[in-house]
């Protein structure tokens, strides 16, 4: 199957600036960020035990910054219909994704198309990651292929 016949990948057509590509809420708890830690290899202790994480000067222990990066643009995958359409994405960390030791947290995603190139049939996606009315990500811009 090549590329240009992915069953329900986005077309290019019909899409325009200012469109919203839609919005979802990302969950973080403990046990999340353990199973992150184990998967990535970052056993960083800020990620997972209190007194690490106010020794280094946290409020608690915190989401990883690649979790919550990676987490948010499952929303840009899903609209696109095909991962590999996803060409470069990129942000800024702004601020951290404090996560209590019991509960969980929810960060907000949305996205909305900020540029369109009809020259590559590239779009490039502009996604608002906020978690308690602040921004945690800020410039999260994802260039995406469309066929």
């Amino acid at each position: 199957m090549t590329e240009n016949t992915v069953p329900g990948r986005r077309v290019f057509e019909g899409i325009g600036v200012g469109e919203q590509i839609g919005a979802t809420t990302l969950v973080f708890d403990r046990a999340r960020l353990v199973a992150y830690a184990a998967a990535s290899g970052d056993r960083n202790p800020i990620h997972w035990s209190d007194p690490a994480a106010r020794a280094a000067g946290l409020p608690d222990v915190i989401a990883h910054g690649m979790l919550t990066m990676g987490a948010a643009l499952d929303l840009v995958v899903g609209w696109a219909g095909d991962p590999s359409a996803v060409r470069e994405y990129g942000t800024k960390f702004v601020a951290p994704v404090v996560v209590p030791a019991t509960g969980q947290v929810e960060v907000e995603v949305a996205g909305v198309v900020r540029k369109v190139d009809e020259a590559s049939r590239t779009v490039t996606v502009e996604l608002a990651v906020t978690h308690d009315g602040a921004k945690v990500l800020s410039r999260a811009l994802a260039t995406v292929e469309l066929r």
